[in-house]
């Protein structure tokens, strides 16, 4: 007798039990792929998801309510080109690497099932930037999303899946839970078949993921602020920070949060803001403000996350225009008694006058330690000296310069690697400072020769003052390049064979026959397979 399950608790953990197990079949096959199989897979993932990146924008907006679709779109173009661009010519199949001086040869190594979170404020970009990272590093991928945008998500990761099996990626290698609940997410990302764990959200998400005891990437949430020092162009830093705060209305965590500026370009700032249709609260309007910015356990409110400056306005009990792009509240200090001093999610920023750099430096400090540890800040400098002194004095991880913040830390107006993921680092709580790509998805294995011998051909022992470190001759040079040879053809003679867990025989390491060839490119393996089938369906044939 079976017994149905109608608890959607069990119902949650079952399905993430269900979808790993068909992940770590399709990754045991998966990771026997050729460098050229992995990338035909990574360009036909990446054609496809550009391809819907509109369609999936309007899905993720209609299903969550957060942002604009337009930059939803652009997002989604970004986690695609961008990420396929960075990676492209990346080489995580085989030899990557030999250092002829140390005789080391580097092996790439996948890592295994990965899972993952995708938030609700980049549902579809973040998914299928992930999906992108682990095709390329032979990973398998298993993601929970937000339970406001498990549609979308869903969505996102089915193009993936489909343009890769369609490219001769096995099945199941990237899934989405469907039926998600804490006990079902807590299971993915505690199972003992999960390798490594992809986290992007708040700063408690990261701590708690850490907390599992598995390997994981937590990034975690950013308070950004924008000083703009006296030598900046203003005009440009304002629009530059309006830009980055309207992007999606604010959804980034790379998105500005405060405005740090220096006295005595302070008038000139505050009216290229209100060119720019930015609207000053007074007193009473920045009161109401901070009574709706936050839920009662101190957390964002989710229902001014990613919408309208004057959506929120109406929300708190004032009016601005419908054309109003961001509300500005100067403020006098940082903490918990200024509550627009946090990481707002929504075209809100938080104003300060300083005067001079050092008390911009020390503001900025003070914003980032109040939420943003490690993550990202941006100064609008001329000063060459000031800058510098910026990047080696402020505990952030990105620090950029002139540009805009939220498009600049992920890697799109600036040089740094495209990425939905950005890690803080230890200070923000995470192992990771670097924005995270797909050779962080890698492992690498080493070969090691001798260099400093402690016994003579002949077994005795050198003295070490008397030993000199090797030097690689032409034979052992060539030696060396046929075993890199050797590694390259195995690795293409694996490739595409069945997993391990199906039961079939895989060639022996120490296997030393010949692949023949039969007929049109069918190897004696091949053969040997289809007879096994045969006999298996139709015993004693």
């Amino acid at each position: 007798m079976s017994l149905e399950i109608t608890y959607k608790d069990l119902l949650s953990i079952q399905q993430a039990r269900e979808l790993i197990a068909k992940a770590k079949e399709a990754f045991l096959e998966y990771k026997n792929y050729s460098q050229e199989q992995v990338d035909k897979i990574v360009r036909a993932m990446f054609e496809s998801g550009y391809e819907a990146s509109e369609r999936l924008a309007k899905l993720a907006v209609e299903e969550t309510g957060i942002g604009k679709w337009e930059d939803k779109k652009l997002k989604n173009e970004f986690a695609t080109k961008f990420t396929y661009e960075s990676i492209k010519n990346l080489k995580t199949v085989g030899v990557i690497n030999y250092d002829k001086s140390k005789r080391v040869v580097e092996i790439a190594e996948p890592m295994g099932v990965i899972s993952a979170l995708i938030p609700t404020t980049n549902p579809t970009s973040t998914a299928m930037f992930k999906a992108l990272i682990c095709a390329k590093t032979r990973n398998a991928l298993v993601v929970s999303p937000h339970p406001r945008a498990v549609k979308s998500t869903y969505e996102a990761i089915q193009i993936m899946q489909t343009a890769a099996e369609k490219a001769g990626a096995p099945r199941n290698l990237f899934q989405c839970m469907t039926e998600v609940t804490i006990e079902g997410t807590m299971e993915l990302l505690k199972h003992r078949d999960v390798s490594l764990i992809l986290a992007t959200g708040s700063t408690q998400m990261v701590k708690m993921v850490y907390s599992i005891g598995k390997p994981a990437y937590g990034v975690g949430s950013g308070n950004v602020p924008a000083f703009i020092e006296r030598t900046a162009n203003i005009k440009k830093a304002v629009a530059d920070i309006i830009f980055g705060k309207t992007f999606d209305y604010g959804t980034l965590c790379s998105a500005e949060n405060a405005v740090v500026c220096d006295s005595p370009i302070r008038e000139q700032v505050i009216y290229e803001f209100k060119k720019r249709g930015a609207h000053f609260c007074n007193p009473d309007e920045k009161e109401k403000l901070e009574k709706i910015i936050l839920t009662p356990q101190g957390g964002i409110n989710p229902e001014i996350v990613g919408k309208p400056a004057a959506y929120i306005a109406q929300k708190a009990g004032f009016s601005v225009p419908e054309q109003t792009t961001v509300l500005i509240a100067e403020l006098e200090g940082v903490g918990k008694q200024y509550p627009l001093s946090v990481e707002k999610l929504s075209p809100i920023l938080a104003f300060y006058t300083v005067d001079g750099w050092r008390e911009g430096c020390h503001k900025c400090i003070e914003l980032l330690e109040f939420g943003g540890l490690g993550h990202t800040m941006v100064i609008h400098s001329s000063d060459p000296d000031i800058i510098t002194k910026f990047a080696l004095e402020k505990p952030a991880f990105r620090v950029l310069v002139n540009t805009v913040a939220a498009l600049g830390a992920v890697g799109y107006t600036t040089g740094l690697d495209p990425s939905m993921t950005l890690g803080p680092g230890t200070l923000g709580h995470s192992i990771i400072s670097e924005n995270v790509t797909a050779r962080h998805l890698i492992q690498i294995k080493r070969l090691a020769y001798e260099l400093l011998p402690l016994h003579d051909i002949e077994g005795n022992r050198i003295q070490i003052s008397d030993a000199k470190r090797f030097h690689t001759s032409t034979t052992e040079t060539k030696d060396i390049k046929s075993i890199l040879e050797e590694i390259e053809e195995r690795i293409r003679l694996k490739a595409g064979n069945p997993p391990v867990s199906t039961g079939t025989k895989l060639e022996s390491t120490t296997d030393e026959r010949k692949t023949k060839i039969y007929g049109s490119g069918i190897t004696e393996e091949e053969i040997e397979k289809i007879i096994r089938d045969f006999q298996s369906k139709y015993p004693g044939r």
